[in-house]
């Protein structure tokens, strides 16, 4: 045991956005122990300040399912893999003729721009750093995330149609319990980010500890050595994966595995 992979939402941090002093004190105790934490998330990176805080400001984090390598202790971008404008044009276009109710957001990594249909919650995106955009907006300049949110559909049922219509451009992933598809450039998935990761620091698979709930944490969770699904993971990450937290995010699951695995040090 080398490093410890997690994910955020639904995993690390709780259901109110804390991270927990128990979970906090886990993560020190296995660096304090020459392990290394990586956390690996679908956040783009302005999500990531409080987390980082939480944490200490310690390590990096990948961050928009892959396609950013971001360091916590700067808060900074070190590197990127983008969908490029073309792609876009032609991922938008071929997911508005199947599901026309769908409606679009584009991630930069320092910040997004949204069509004016797009909404969250009845969140004031602007306020958070958004800029509305007409359709030449949206493909302005290449992408490290395009978001696809639709008002109603079943999600999986969305996933799945959606990587019909264009699963040979991009990489399409869920995230959530929303009607919400994250699109990266083909190929960029967690696993791919944490192997070029490891592989960049003499780390194996084997050598690997990840924790996640979500479909899109299901790559990553099969290539690690050492894989842990959430007790709260959604039914495809239980069916896959056989070790379970003991506990969910909201009773410190991780934690509770990481004193467990350091203790049988």
């Amino acid at each position: 045991m080398k490093l410890i992979a997690t994910d955020l939402d639904g995993t690390l941090v709780r259901s109110d956005g804390s991270v927990s002093p128990r979970t906090v004190a886990a993560l020190a105790r296995a660096e304090a122990a020459g392990l290394a934490v990586l956390m690996v998330t679908g956040r783009p990176p302005r999500w990531m300040s409080a987390v980082a805080q939480a944490i200490g400001n310690r390590g990096q984090a990948i961050c928009a399912n892959g396609a950013v390598l971001y360091d916590l202790r700067a808060e900074r971008i070190l590197s990127r893999k983008t969908i490029p404008e073309a792609t876009l044009a032609e991922v938008i276009a071929r997911l508005r003729a199947e599901l026309p109710e769908l409606r679009f957001a584009v991630e930069y990594g320092e910040g997004f721009v949204f069509e004016a249909r797009y909404q969250r919650g009845g969140w004031d995106l602007t306020a958070m750093g958004g800029e509305a955009v007409d359709d030449t907006g949206l493909i302005a300049r290449p992408a490290t995330k395009l978001l696809g949110l639709h008002p109603g559909a079943d999600p999986d049922a969305l996933m799945s149609h959606a990587a019909k219509a264009v699963g040979d451009l991009v990489t399409i992933t869920r995230a959530s319990s929303r009607s919400l598809l994250e699109i990266s450039a083909l190929g960029v998935t967690k696993a791919t980010a944490l192997e070029e990761y490891c592989a960049a620091r003499g780390v194996t698979a084997s050598d690997v500890v990840a924790f996640g709930d979500m479909p899109n944490d299901l790559p990553m969770l099969t290539w690690a050595g050492r894989p842990y699904a959430m007790a709260n993971a959604h039914p495809a990450v239980l069916a896959a994966i056989p070790a379970r937290t003991p506990a969910d995010n909201d009773g410190d699951g991780v934690a509770a595995v990481l004193e467990h695995l350091l203790d049988g040090r």
